[in-house]
């Protein structure tokens, strides 16, 4: 298992997220009707984990990011930095919901949640020289606002996780045939093809 952190094993990480403080987070303002659904506890008491591969650091991290307790305030921190917009090296606050629809859309794959990250977080630098560029970026992108994520999941090709997403009707579903991603926001509920 490889992690962000040298020397931290499953047991080490289960025994100090087992004694961390769990925090919720109303992580920006026009999200505090998602603030309860955020911090919402796991029902039976169970973990929900992500393992996440960034495919420009090659980085990767696997991770319980909630518990029976709600979120888990380091595994977030980890998240958001593996997150980071890369090309600018700033990490910003993630929306826990995107986590939830990752663990669930590998549920409803029948798959573990196991994802290569194309994009997270994108700094309003990066994306105005991205949507600049022609690259097919938006300019208002929820990206900026690190409610946005692309994404490939382990063992689904991406037109199924496509379908997967439209059927959860959680917001936002952008499919990329050619360059082979799916992009995931909680913003309003639409789909398009790039």
């Amino acid at each position: 298992m490889r992690t962000l952190v040298p020397g931290l094993t499953r047991r080490r990480f289960l025994l100090a997220a087992a004694s961390t403080t769990v925090v919720s987070l109303a992580w920006t303002p026009g999200v505090a009707e998602a603030a309860a659904a955020e911090a919402a506890p796991v029902a039976g008491g169970a973990s929900r984990w992500l393992e996440l591969v960034n495919t420009h650091t090659s980085e990767a991290i696997s991770l319980a990011y909630r518990d029976a307790r709600g979120l888990v305030a380091p595994a977030l921190s980890k998240l958001q930095w593996l997150l980071r917009d890369h090309r600018a090296n700033e990490a910003a606050t993630m929306d826990p919901l995107l986590f939830d629809q990752l663990a669930d859309l590998a549920a409803a794959a029948g798959v573990e949640p196991r994802y290569q990250i194309i994009s997270g977080y994108r700094s309003p630098r990066t994306n105005a020289l991205l949507s600049g560029a022609g690259r097919g970026v938006a300019r208002h992108s929820l990206h900026m606002e690190g409610r946005a994520i692309d994404v490939r999941l382990r063992g689904v090709s991406c037109a199924d996780l496509r379908d997967l997403a439209l059927g959860d009707a959680r917001g936002g579903v952008g499919y990329y045939r050619k360059s082979d991603f799916v992009h995931l926001d909680t913003g309003r509920v639409r789909a398009w093809a790039g």
